[in-house]
């Protein structure tokens, strides 16, 4: 059964428009079947396509010539153009710039999976011409819309890649999120680490996946590894360029003793922190239950991000903390996450985050059980549990 993406219709859209789109992420996360999805839509639309997947090899051999007999092969195709994994060709910044300001009745969609690679070849030349988007692993509620028999304690334990919806048994699913942190090891990241510091890299992953939600130190992972802090920004950097790892930082207004560089990191699936854990037990059984629905929430803000929000958290030196400050044109909107609550009892963290901000219209108490709405001061307090989180909501 195919799963419909949330951004399926506004890809759809952007193919009456001339930019070249680019769409980003990590391995497995659905960027072939989003291409397929549109080539069928434009077809239908009275389009002539075609698909290149330039990680076929006779494919790509049929690209080993010169720019401008690619500029004429791309040209000549179709009206609507699909490249899959677009960063092994050389120079392609240069052809897709040299297509696009030719004028030409092209319209140029193009994916990839590693982002250090795809922003040598995307420099300033397509300033303008291309417009990115990132593409998630699937948020629960996709799969839910599909009437997937995938139920929400599984999707906490197994995550959201595509190629498990359909995988039958525990054991399976397991070993395709194996065989999806091999693949990121050995095709995305082994060209970027030292052959030498491979071992402290997954030393790395294993100590963010486990200390994930926490603040961390740089130096403190640097005594653990036994890199540089240094290398160790340097390895951050390219976890979170090649979409595997993301930092968000402390939201501060420069008041008393609110902490000001603090910064915690989120792998980007939750089968994929399992996987490197090595831990698939029930969630509820779990010490770490709490981070783990903490990360459900958090992708789920990841994942529907536009260019005028942010995502940060708050911290005080004497304890005060709100998982989550979601800004939107500056403007921030707390976001606590709980497990098990009884009543609309409002979060100790989130009253003295409003009582430093008053100005705050609306916060968040994702829960289990509890999907009702009460106010605070002037401030409305939306409780409203996991699943309906995912399904409904919108900053």
């Amino acid at each position: 059964m195919m799963i419909e993406r949330n951004i399926i219709h506004k890809l759809e859209q952007e193919l009456s428009h001339p930019e070249i789109i680019v769409l980003l992420g990590p391995r497995q996360v659905g960027k072939t079947t989003l291409l397929r999805a549109l080539e069928d839509f434009a077809r239908k639309k009275g389009h002539r396509t075609v698909f290149f997947d330039l990680e076929q090899p006779n494919v790509l051999a049929n690209f080993n010539r010169s720019d401008s007999e690619i500029i004429r092969l791309i040209g000549e195709s179709g009206d609507v153009v699909f490249i899959d994994e677009f960063q092994y060709l050389r120079n392609i910044s240069k052809i897709f710039k040299a297509i696009f300001d030719a004028k030409k009745k092209i319209k140029i969609v193009c994916s990839g999976s590693s982002s250090l690679e795809i922003h040598k070849h995307l420099k300033e030349s397509m300033a303008g011409r291309r417009f990115l988007y990132k593409i998630y692993p699937l948020e629960y509620a996709e799969i839910k819309n599909s009437n997937i028999d995938f139920r929400l304690g599984e999707y906490l334990r197994f995550g959201g890649m595509p190629g498990l919806t359909h995988a039958a048994s525990a054991e399976r699913k397991q070993q395709i999120l194996s065989e999806l942190l091999g693949s990121y090891i050995l095709k995305d990241i082994k060209s970027l680490v030292k052959e030498e510091n491979i071992r402290s890299f997954n030393h790395l992953l294993y100590l963010l996946a486990e200390n994930q939600g926490s603040t961390i130190s740089v130096h403190s992972l640097s005594a653990e590894v036994g890199l540089s802090p240094k290398a160790i920004n340097h390895y951050l950097d390219i976890l979170e360029e090649t979409y595997v790892n993301y930092r968000i930082y402390s939201y501060s207004r420069n008041l008393g003793n609110e902490l000001k560089k603090s910064c915690k990191t989120y792998l980007y699936d939750l089968g994929i922190r399992n996987m490197l854990l090595k831990d698939f037990s029930a969630v509820n059984s779990r010490p770490d239950k709490g981070i783990i629905l903490e990360t459900f929430v958090f992708l789920k803000l990841q994942s529907g991000l536009s260019p005028n929000m942010e995502i940060k958290f708050w911290r005080t030196r004497d304890g005060g903390e709100v998982d989550f400050i979601l800004l939107k044109d500056r403007k921030p909107i707390p976001i606590e996450v709980k497990s098990k609550i009884s009543s609309m009892e409002i979060p100790s963290g989130l009253k003295r985050f409003l009582a430093r901000y008053p100005s705050v219209q609306s916060a968040y108490v994702v829960n289990e059980g509890i999907d009702q709405v009460t106010r605070y001061e002037n401030c409305r307090i939306n409780f409203i549990t996991f699943e309906k989180f995912s399904k409904d909501f919108r900053a």
